[in-house]
């Protein structure tokens, strides 16, 4: 999905939840700037659905909710629409939003790219509550992981092809096959060259 600016003027905060309650479309909010969401591709689309469904089913006894696309992760200058989120502590008051997530995933594309791996991957380091964040290639099988040690630190790795993500927060796992099942690969000149991206950012 990409994110062209959509209202080129800043606004508030509070201009914001009223732009979007009478928009039919998605924005998200930083730094005051709007940014339009648009549509998603069929493979991101199932990618999304799988990750949900695999952790909305771990939900029973975890205390967690899990929410996919709709549902507004609330910052303090910024508003993101994960692809999908997960919250275990106690919910936000505002039915719309939650402010303290314990799993966070972004689905790539080729427009988005930056934003997850850059600018989100450093605003969602900065969440108190946030244990894991999955970044996932929606044209290969490779996902970026980061995730807080014991003593809090971020730490960071790769899997590719296959393995497993350990999730504690739910007492459960995710393994590739599954966020890949059913899934049709890119051909290696359609990628999004994800080892080249990952060598220059890091």
């Amino acid at each position: 999905m990409t994110l062209p600016l959509s209202h080129p003027s800043p606004m508030t905060l509070e201009d914001y939840f009223s732009y979007e309650d009478r928009s039919n479309a998605r924005h998200e909010y930083v730094e005051g700037f709007v940014y339009a969401m648009t549509g998603a591709t069929k493979r991101h689309n199932r990618i999304v659905g799988r990750i949900y469904a695999r952790l909305l089913a771990a939900e029973q006894g975890s205390g967690c909710r899990t929410y996919m696309e709709a549902v507004k992760l609330r910052l303090r200058d910024r508003i993101y629409y994960p692809d999908v989120m997960v919250a275990c502590g106690p919910s936000s008051p505002d039915r719309y939003t939650e402010d303290a997530p314990s799993i966070l995933v972004e689905v790539l594309s080729e427009s988005t790219w930056q934003i997850d791996r850059r600018e989100k991957l450093a605003a969602y380091h900065g969440i108190a509550s946030l244990q894991s964040y999955l970044i996932v290639a929606q044209d290969e099988r490779y996902v970026l992981r980061h995730w807080r040690d014991a003593e809090g630190t971020w730490q960071y790795d790769v899997l590719a092809g296959a393995g497993t993500i350990e999730l504690p927060t739910m007492r459960t796992m995710l393994t590739l096959d599954e966020i890949y099942e059913g899934v049709e690969i890119s051909p290696p000149e359609q990628r999004l060259r994800i080892r080249e991206l990952e060598q220059a950012y890091g």
